[in-house]
């Protein structure tokens, strides 16, 4: 029978997968018995929390990112993230490269796009959710050009909402906004939009 380790007071300060529980020496029977004990709780398959943990508004966002740590959260996620939008999604949206396997996740549900190519460094932002997870995000004007480039899946309504508010209150320039959409080929589409909005 496989001796089952006693656990210190603080296992894990935050959201936490088996195999960083491995990696500090707890086997899946030591993991089982935390669990048992009350001193871990389990989140879902393979992701832990310590037993003092009390999820944020962002939690299911922090836990896909510990589940997918190459995805990167974009279009309605990035919107809500960015302080865009009221609406509160139901799926959590992500982009991974189009040759990635699509990640095999029971919770939250995902909406998954498909980028041709990555973000470049200056579309992406590091933002911190849940305490502590680092999470890769759209910047603000790659997010509102990925709405129009995606407009037949959220709604175009939802693209020149974000469009509006981002320029109402001066949260990104013209510049930015067109760079951006001349990098994804999107400026024949929101040039209209902006010219109306400038």
């Amino acid at each position: 029978m496989e001796k089952v380790k006693r656990s210190p007071k603080k296992v894990i300060e935050g959201l936490t997968r088996t195999r960083d529980l491995e990696a500090l020496g707890w086997n899946r029977v030591a993991i089982g018995a935390m669990v048992n004990r009350g001193e871990l709780i389990r989140l879902g398959r393979g992701l832990y929390a310590p037993h003092d943990y009390e999820p944020s508004e962002h939690s299911s966002i922090a836990q896909v990112a510990i589940k997918c740590p190459d995805a990167v959260f974009c279009l309605l996620t990035a919107l809500k993230l960015h302080g865009l939008t009221t609406q509160n999604p139901h799926e959590v949206w992500i982009a991974i490269d189009h040759k990635a396997n699509a990640p095999k996740i029971d919770y939250p549900p995902l909406r998954i796009t498909r980028f041709s190519e990555a973000p470049a460094d200056d579309a992406l932002e590091q933002m911190t959710v849940d305490g502590m997870v680092q999470i890769p995000v759209t910047s603000l004007a790659r997010t509102i050009v990925d709405c129009f480039k995606f407009r037949n899946k959220i709604g175009l309504d939802v693209a020149i909402e974000a469009l509006r508010e981002a320029l109402e209150t001066r949260r990104v320039g013209m510049d930015e906004l067109y760079r951006q959409s001349n990098l994804c080929r999107m400026q024949k589409v929101m040039r209209p939009y902006m010219e109306a909005m400038a």
